[in-house]
């Protein structure tokens, strides 16, 4: 046999394409500029590494708007490995690949094994793209997207109420990561209801199960269900908070999300799937609710977009699954084409290859002389390294502004719950009275202009007041000017 009939036989296997998209997607979560926690890791790194290591439940030692889930994630990394960004990374690249084989089993369920190729080849390189948020597999959309594509899985394969049960509790674990999973088990629990009644009720049921065990975890870890709820959502849509921003805010990050990045790429072949379809069924339904949660809360993150991509890489692949079978075209050109298009931009992980495999030095950058810079993410784990070297365990530690990675790095607590600037009436009301009440050993306030950009005057103003009552200058580090507290 000739080396050009083995190719044109060759016919790639599910666990094939699975094990290639594993290995892109480790390369760009784990090859990201400055080899550390994200701003939001960093967040959550700490709030868990607080939990589990010095037993401050979340909303008691520290705050951010998300699930107790997600900080239990960080929580064990801190406590297996110390301050790390990889392993988040690595459970949150083996929960996407699962969600990826999965989208291939729904598409195979409908047309056959090629459309469920086709759809998890779409998706998995559709996850990696810098629009979807390709490097923060560890954030909460990963775990939410996960069980709701596990939910639609096994509703679509049910053949009785006890199926249609687990499907409830997968869609409840899924909204227990992200309110946001409330939308995909909607569109189940619509079809439930048109199908069979009684399933609709197991659904329900199983939906219910997976709230009421997760909170009843949080009463017994200590955590309060009155936190939970102010924190986790009523004071997330109040002035100052992350959904507070103008309508050309929203519309210029809706329109790079949507209008001008690889999104259209699916547009096509959505409207082809309607063509074809010309029905409002659960691929359809999916899609519209998912679309309409990332509309409600309006600020079109990037890693927010992964939410339609499951119904929408199954849509597509339908269609071109139809496309192929109805012009007989080659499936492997077919995939290959998909593979040179959807293919993610990889730049900043290559270029950090060297830096991690031959060590070499980035070029030294000036700091604590005008203009003064934002430090990068890789300064900011170097600024919390120094904070460590010159402070006791004990010694308490605030950084002012958006200081979250430097915060994790020190491996210090913070004088106050709202570590990171959070602005609300509520955030800033606790934020004085903790700092008057619990003074911490030192304080760093940035020197760069996006610190007064982006945080308010009454905030900025009543860290100055304090500096300048209690502290001692102590020099700058990495554009902030450090203090210590008079004693």
């Amino acid at each position: 046999m000739t080396s050009s009939s083995a190719m044109r036989k060759w016919e790639p296997k599910p666990l094939q394409i699975l094990s290639v998209l594993l290995i892109l997607q480790l390369f760009v979560t784990l090859f990201t500029d400055g080899f550390a926690l994200s701003f939001d890791e960093a967040m959550w790194h700490y709030i868990g590494r607080n939990w589990f290591r010095n037993g401050l439940a979340p909303y008691t030692g520290g705050i951010d708007n998300k699930s107790p889930l997600i900080f239990a994630i960080f929580g064990l990394s801190d406590k297996l490995f110390g301050v790390n960004y990889w392993f988040p990374r690595v459970l949150g690249t083996i929960c996407q690949s699962i969600g990826i084989y999965y989208v291939f089993k729904i598409a195979k369920h409908i047309n056959g094994e090629r459309a469920g190729i086709l759809a998890m080849t779409l998706y998995g390189l559709s996850l990696l793209w810098h629009t979807t948020g390709g490097k923060y597999v560890s954030y909460t959309e990963t775990y939410e997207v996960l069980f709701t594509v596990l939910a639609v899985y096994r509703f679509l394969v049910a053949k009785s109420s006890r199926d249609i049960f687990v499907c409830g509790l997968l869609a409840g674990i899924a909204f227990c990561f992200r309110l946001t999973g409330a939308f995909g088990a909607l569109a189940i629990l619509i079809f439930c209801l048109r199908e069979n009644r009684k399933y609709a009720l197991f659904f329900c049921l199983g939906v219910f199960v997976s709230i009421a065990s997760l909170l009843l975890c949080g009463l017994i870890a200590g955590i309060s269900l009155h936190d939970m709820l102010t924190y986790g959502l009523l004071d997330n849509f109040s002035s100052g908070s992350a959904t507070d921003h103008t309508f050309l805010w929203k519309w210029h990050n809706f329109s790079a999300k949507f209008l001008l990045s690889g999104m259209v790429l699916f547009y096509p072949m959505v409207a082809g799937y309607l063509f074809i379809k010309r029905k409002f069924d659960l691929f359809v339904l999916w899609l519209v609710l998912e679309f309409t949660g990332i509309c409600l809360i309006g600020i079109f993150d990037y890693v927010h977009v992964k939410q339609v991509l499951a119904p929408l890489t199954v849509m597509s692949a339908l269609c071109i699954d139809q496309f192929i079978g109805r012009y007989k075209i080659s499936a492997n050109l077919a995939l290959l084409v998909i593979f040179i298009i959807f293919f993610p931009n990889i730049s900043e992980q290559s270029g950090n290859v060297g830096k991690a495999i031959f060590s070499l030095k980035e070029p030294k950058r000036g700091f604590c002389v005008p203009p003064y810079t934002i430090p990068d993410e890789g300064t900011r784990k170097r600024l919390g390294w120094y904070i460590k070297d010159n402070t006791a365990t004990i010694d308490k530690v605030y950084i002012a502004g958006f200081g979250a990675q430097a915060q994790a790095y020190s491996e210090r607590i913070s004088p106050t719950v709202y570590f990171n600037a959070t602005q609300t009436p509520t955030a800033k009301a606790r934020l004085f009275t903790d700092l008057r009440s619990n003074q911490p050993q030192m304080i760093l306030v940035p020197l760069f202009p996006e610190y007064k950009q982006t945080v308010s005057a009454d905030m900025r103003d009543f860290v100055d007041s304090l500096v300048a009552k209690n502290y001692k200058p102590a020099g700058c580090v990495y554009n902030y000017e450090v203090f210590n507290i008079m004693h």
